[in-house]
């Protein structure tokens, strides 16, 4: 039988409770060969973040107060999981850990990008290092296995391309060397180049990396494990009249994914699509309740639109000084001024003189853009803005909800409509949701 493939995302690892949760989903399916991907620690991965810009900032105050409080949040969780005679080895492990992060912070002679995987992938680093060790004294047949040895990558850093015939060598002979071992244990998120560097998949991609191992080993199923009942048609910490999803497509679910829903990675659906693997959406807090799946069904009539909100949002209109028309050669080198500064377009329009353009807001990547824009074109932008999309709208919806919205650019086809607003009236959302 194949091993099964289990994702337990930041939320379902948050503190010490969280993780003896864990414990007890795992003892639901006794002696089951499972490989568990897990996230960073609640928000360990923002923590790093902040704790970068600090340090390439100069910040040295700022970069201490953080790292301090990075170190007591971990060691916090791990003194509540043991007892004092108990904890010295995985001290010892997460202090190997620190320090080679606080070694790393100091290379700020690194590109950013190159930068930012070498530190932010220490949160699953540290993740792993204590769930193995929980685990290990719940005496579990456990062994944690590098995800940097297993994922190989190109050097794309912060949104790396998965070399599939090499990676899958490595996953296959991993788990063939570990074939006794019960339970497998790998971070989400990160790989390596052949060369040994860290690399990361993208931000929230360890989905992806679940998906990759899946797909390489021939998995029967993924299961990825998180806060809410299964796939629901909005964030319920935005919206709270949303609605299960029980079951989709493949087509469907990278559909939603594509345009933000934060409960997939737009990455890892693709994968499981080719390998005819299915993708299961469960509640860690409520694990008896049916997941939503996901798998080749055929798409049946769907009933219920999916709202997906996606903030800090810049809209931007790009002319050619010389009054140039928006045409294909014009367009081919703007896309790939976009491609190199690694900006993901999540609306695009054209008209005869301009391209607009929506994207999420970061400072570095603007400003490499502007830098490789200015000489030829000229940019007006607004920032902090919010992309509010909706899939199978009715006309009535998108009335109630594009009357109401001060709406700087709206796109929309027989099944998505897309509106950039400089804010949202959440009331008027959840009211519309009740009666589309």
């Amino acid at each position: 039988m194949s091993r099964k493939v289990y994702k337990f995302g930041g939320a379902s690892v948050k503190n010490a409770a969280a993780v003896r949760n864990l414990y007890q989903i795992l003892m639901r399916y006794p002696n089951q060969k499972i490989i568990l991907v897990f996230s960073a620690m609640g928000k360990t991965t923002n923590a790093i973040e902040q704790l970068l810009k600090a340090s390439r900032n100069d910040q040295v105050e700022v970069k201490a107060s953080l790292f301090a409080m990075l170190k007591s949040f971990h060691f916090d969780i791990a003194e509540a999981l043991f007892a004092s005679s108990e904890i010295e080895p995985l001290r010892a492990e997460l202090n190997t850990i620190f320090n080679q992060l606080d070694a790393d912070l100091d290379k700020k002679h690194l590109d950013y990008d190159k930068h930012y995987d070498t530190t932010v992938s220490c949160g699953e680093l540290l993740s792993t290092t204590i769930i193995s060790h929980f685990l290990n004294s719940q005496q579990l047949s456990v062994k944690t296995i590098d995800a940097r040895q297993l994922i190989l990558t190109d050097n794309r850093f912060r949104a790396a391309n998965v070399d599939w015939e090499k990676s899958s060598a490595r996953i296959n002979e991993a788990v063939s060397l570990n074939e006794s071992t019960i339970l497998l244990i790998t971070q989400g998120f990160i790989g390596a180049t052949s060369t040994g560097e860290t690399t990361t998949l993208g931000r929230e991609g360890s989905d992806f990396t679940a998906a990759i191992i899946a797909y390489c080993l021939g998995a029967a199923e993924v299961t990825i494990w998180k806060d809410v009942p299964g796939l629901l048609n909005a964030d319920p910490k935005r919206l709270a009249h949303s609605e299960k999803i029980d079951h989709i497509s493949y087509a469907e679910a990278i559909e939603l994914a594509y345009y933000g829903a934060t409960v997939i990675h737009p990455k890892t659906i693709k994968p499981l699509q080719n390998g005819k693997i299915c993708l299961r959406v469960q509640s860690f807090l409520h694990p008896d309740l049916p997941p939503s799946l996901i798998d080749h069904i055929e798409e049946p009539a769907v009933t219920v639109p999916s709202f997906i909100i996606k903030d800090q949002q810049i809209l931007m209109s790009i002319s050619a000084r010389d009054f140039s028309f928006m045409n294909e050669h014009i367009l081919h080198r703007l896309l790939g001024v976009f491609d190199e500064t690694r900006i993901h377009i999540n609306v695009m329009q054209t008209s005869a003189l301009s391209l607009s353009v929506c994207f999420d807001e970061d400072e570095l990547k603007l400003k490499s853009l502007k830098h490789k824009l200015e000489a030829a074109f000229s940019m007006r932008y607004n920032s902090h803005l919010t992309l509010f999309t909706i899939r199978h709208y009715t006309r009535n919806l998108a009335d109630k909800l594009t009357h109401h919205h001060e709406v700087l650019l709206e796109q929309r086809s027989r099944t998505t409509l897309q509106l950039v607003v400089k804010s949202l009236n959440i009331q008027l959302i959840e009211e519309a949701m009740k009666t589309p």
